[in-house]
């Protein structure tokens, strides 16, 4: 296992059962490892730092500022085979003047997130609108509702479709089309049936495939019929 690329002090959450190779005691729910071997936190001389989870960006940042001593705690995904941050160990007493200061300027912290969200959700909408565009001009005949709809799947923030990818940012033709023609597989096909039925999905896909290449042969040509008139 690769350990993350993560500076300073690392602490593990295991998912086996651990036990400290220097005062035996165990299970463990948070180990150091020294030289290969797991030691407690007691026993790596940490034990008197407490756990912040993660989720408060601000809180464990002004923490780790004001903890003389800290480490970060990692826990390995066995599905996505990386280690993840699970949260930082500081010293309580950094801890509570972290909070004291995260209190003090929450409200402006709180109308920056605002501020942040509404000027995303106006990226997202603009990026949205000319994605639309792009399918428009790629498949004249797809009706401009669909395209809408299409280019709003795609690009939704955070949801790892085609349109948040590089090539989808750029617009490139083949992202797409990629879009469009998981449009059509899903709307326009007995696809998602298959599925639901216990084909394969490459098997699934490899049904369907001629139906989707009509749709997109018609959306293609309605445009050459409209340039040709």
């Amino acid at each position: 296992m690769t350990l993350p690329p993560l500076t300073g002090l690392l602490v593990f959450q295991p998912l086996k059962r651990r036990y400290c190779a220097e005062c035996r005691r165990g299970p463990l729910p948070l180990l150091v490892l020294e030289d290969g071997a797991p030691r407690c936190l007691d026993c790596a001389d940490l034990g008197h730092l407490v756990f912040l989870p993660s989720g408060d960006t601000a809180l464990t940042r002004r923490a780790r500022e004001e903890s003389t001593l800290s480490a970060v705690v990692v826990r390995f995904n066995q599905r996505k085979s990386r280690y993840e941050r699970q949260g930082v160990l500081v010293e309580e007493e950094a801890l509570a003047r972290a909070e004291l200061r995260c209190l003090a300027d929450a409200e402006a912290r709180r109308r920056r997130r605002v501020r942040d969200a509404r000027r995303r959700a106006a990226q997202d909408a603009l990026f949205a609108q000319t994605f639309a565009t792009e399918i428009r001009r790629l498949f004249p005949g797809c009706p401009a509702d669909r395209a809408r709809a299409v280019a709003l799947h795609a690009s939704e923030r955070g949801s790892g479709r085609v349109g948040r990818s590089a090539a989808g940012r750029a617009l490139t033709e083949s992202a797409v089309t990629a879009a469009v023609v998981a449009s059509v597989r899903h709307l326009d096909t007995p696809y998602d049936r298959l599925l639901m039925s216990g084909v394969p999905r490459h098997e699934a896909r490899r049904r369907i495939a001629a139906a989707v290449a009509t749709v997109l042969r018609g959306w293609t040509e309605a445009g050459l019929g409209s340039a040709a008139g």
